[in-house]
């Protein structure tokens, strides 16, 4: 069936397509999250900002944050996609779209280039790079977020981090073992939390360990009646519980009431995926493209916390930073 797409383009019930009448390439892309999920939003722009010219670009998504549960079934309809498609290219995005779709599915299996981006595990973990596969990772800009935080707030000298219970939380885990013994503040625990009641309960607890709290997104964690919360539902209960400066990886959790974020950004992962994809599919071999990962980072202060917490930063800290407000 055919349906018109929020933006206006004309699709099909599962991706949505950029159709041009005289399109080089056919590209395939698979996001792992939800089409309305603002990290989605952000590679998507990078993506048709450097594809969308040449390209007929067709988006799948694997809603997983919304119904983890269903994610197998939702990478067998994006291979359907794929062999009905036939596409020149692919892009895959974040860490379940790898270990659901590319792995069982393309990983040395086709002879199409695929470009993933977003990943935060090892690229090991999922036999990359490999015959057809190369991509960009996503790392996390802690160190950069606590010299941030630390300009802003010179007396903090610890920090605790709450995540979701998913290839993401125990990815960024991993990167913060391996980087802990290089960071300003000293690290006192990593929490898990299943359920919205666990996470407020783990918060509480941080209250009396960590002067800062990092909150990493809980997009789709349940409560006790099993409903998907977003991160716009959950982020002020966390803020009001927690009562301290709290820091984040993404601009729209900043304008949720987080005081600050030196961030990767979406638009890198998307145009640096298509960048690289755009060489395999002129005939660049994929061993000549090597893994990579993102190199740019945005300063991101919320001036409405910054009140509320009665900080008065140095002029210098504000200066070449994006100041934001929290929503209303």
């Amino acid at each position: 069936m055919v349906h018109i797409c929020s933006d206006g383009i004309v699709g099909r019930d599962v991706f949505q397509g950029t159709m041009l009448e005289a399109a080089q390439y056919k590209v395939l892309v698979v996001m792992s999250y939800e089409e309305d999920f603002p990290w989605c939003r952000e590679v998507k722009t990078g993506i048709d900002a450097t594809l969308g010219s040449q390209s007929e670009i067709r988006y799948f998504y694997m809603d997983t944050k919304k119904d983890p549960n269903g994610g197998e079934q939702k990478a067998q309809e994006a291979y359907a996609v794929y062999q009905e498609f036939q596409p020149d290219g692919v892009i895959t995005v974040d860490d379940n779209a790898q270990s659901l779709f590319v792995v069982p599915y393309l990983k040395d299996k086709v002879k199409t280039p695929v470009m993933f981006a977003g990943v935060n595990a090892a690229p090991d973990k999922y036999g990359y790079p490999a015959q057809n596969v190369s991509g960009i990772l996503e790392r996390e800009q802690f160190k950069e977020s606590l010299l941030l935080a630390q300009k802003l707030i010179p007396a903090a000298k610890t920090f605790g981090i709450v995540l979701p219970d998913d290839a993401t939380g125990k990815a960024v885990l991993e990167q913060i073992d391996a980087e802990k013994d290089q960071y300003p503040l000293a690290f006192t625990e990593a929490k898990t939390a299943t359920t919205y009641e666990e996470l407020l309960t783990m918060v509480e607890a941080f209250t009396q360990t960590s002067d800062l709290l990092f909150y990493i997104t809980f997009e789709g964690l349940k409560d006790q009646q099993g409903q998907a919360l977003s991160d716009k539902a959950i982020f002020p209960a966390v803020a009001k519980k927690f009562g301290k400066p709290i820091l984040t990886n993404a601009p729209f959790r900043v304008t949720l009431g987080a005081l600050c974020a030196v961030i990767k950004t979406g638009d890198e992962q998307g145009a640096t995926a298509s960048e690289m994809l755009l060489k395999a599919m002129q005939g660049t071999p994929i061993a000549e493209i090597p893994i990579t990962q993102n190199q740019f980072g945005r300063r991101i202060i919320n001036v409405t916390a910054l009140k509320a917490l009665g900080i008065t930063p140095p002029a210098d800290v504000l200066r070449g930073a994006e100041l934001v407000k929290t929503e209303q």
